[in-house]
């Protein structure tokens, strides 16, 4: 199965500047995350708006946190600890697809065993965003897949190079801020994450 790529925003950028990024990404990316934690729902609901306008589809655009946006678009949700519960989420939102942030082998174990369809894992490498905090790194990183069956995706601190590490620990992919927002040319930097995701395992 093809590894996946899942863009987020930094909650930084201008909207319209992350739009004009998935555009050009977009051929490489499988989700787009509107992580915009200190924007109203109105916002974030025009931030779809402009994703849709740069020819990003639907069902590649996520909603951090906010079921009601992600309801109102039919399109997915990504919940983070202090979302509702994925149970709460499934049962309120019927059909809606649901993502979780996790931190532990037991939080993965609790969203599995409440429908959520994938998990975002982390912090898995050493980032900005985590200054001082270790990371979980991959060893945490295979307890996780050890003890569910849904797709988990590695997130923080990822760059070309630590790929293949997490794909090695059991990752069904990966989510991107920096490296690719900040990169010189996104779309270049897109093109080579998306090769270390599914190029074929040499070792």
């Amino acid at each position: 199965m093809r590894k996946q790529l899942h863009v987020i925003s930094d909650g930084r950028l201008p909207l319209k500047a992350f739009a004009d990024i998935a555009r050009v990404v977009e051929p490489f990316a499988d989700k787009f995350h509107l992580r915009e934690k200190h924007r109203s729902s109105r916002e974030i609901y025009e931030g779809v708006e402009l994703l849709l306008e740069a020819g990003i589809p639907l069902d590649k655009i996520v909603i951090n946190d906010r079921a009601d946006v992600a309801w109102a678009w039919k399109t997915g949700v990504q919940l983070a600890f202090h979302s509702l519960p994925v149970h709460v989420v499934k049962e309120q939102f019927p059909g809606l697809m649901v993502g979780r942030s996790v931190h532990s082998p037991e939080e993965a174990q609790t969203a599995a065993n409440q429908g959520a369809d994938y998990l975002l894992f982390g912090h898995v490498f050493d980032t900005e965003s985590k200054k001082g905090i270790l990371p979980r790194g991959t060893e945490a990183l295979k307890a996780v897949k050890k003890r569910i069956d849904i797709p988990v995706l590695a997130i923080g601190g990822m760059k070309p190079e630590n790929v293949h590490e997490a794909i090695k620990a059991g990752a069904d992919g990966i989510a991107v801020m920096s490296a690719i927002l900040q990169a010189e040319d996104p779309h270049e930097t897109a093109k080579i994450f998306f090769r270390k995701l599914n190029e074929e395992d040499k070792e």
